[in-house]
């Protein structure tokens, strides 16, 4: 299936065989404090910058309606964020993953956005259209 929507990944995370559960980390972007007047320039032209994870949440895609459902819970927090980046985990046939199951994963998603470790994600700007970082 091609993800051409945030939409589009919950369409496809309801038509897997066995029970999903998304992990999302929302992130904004920062400018380091070590950058340079270059760096900081092009922040200010408004690009470059760190992305930093900002909050998380996992959902069953049953749990979501839309991204805009997605967005405006996460407009409660306050967070300016730019990304979002998404992962899917799967249960078994007998057991849908639980928010239990899902912390481990998804403090492993925060970590590996720190590190700018990017590949195994699939980030959405505001708007819930994929984009590619990097």
């Amino acid at each position: 299936m091609n993800i051409e929507h945030f939409n589009d990944l919950l369409s496809a995370a309801k038509a897997e065989p066995l029970p999903q559960r998304l992990l999302f980390v929302f992130a904004g972007v920062e400018l380091p404090q070590d950058a340079s007047a270059d760096q900081r320039a092009a922040f200010e032209a408004g690009q470059g910058g760190a992305l930093t994870p900002l909050m998380c949440v996992d959902k069953s895609p049953e749990e979501l309606a839309s991204f805009e459902v997605l967005v405006d819970e996460a407009a409660q927090f306050g967070h300016n964020w730019v990304l979002v980046f998404s992962a899917a985990m799967s249960g078994t046939r007998q057991q849908a993953p639980t928010s239990t199951d899902a912390d481990l994963p998804l403090q492993a998603m925060v970590e590996a956005i720190k590190r700018g470790d990017l590949g195994n994600y699939l980030p959405f700007d505001r708007q819930g259209v994929p984009v590619q970082v990097g």
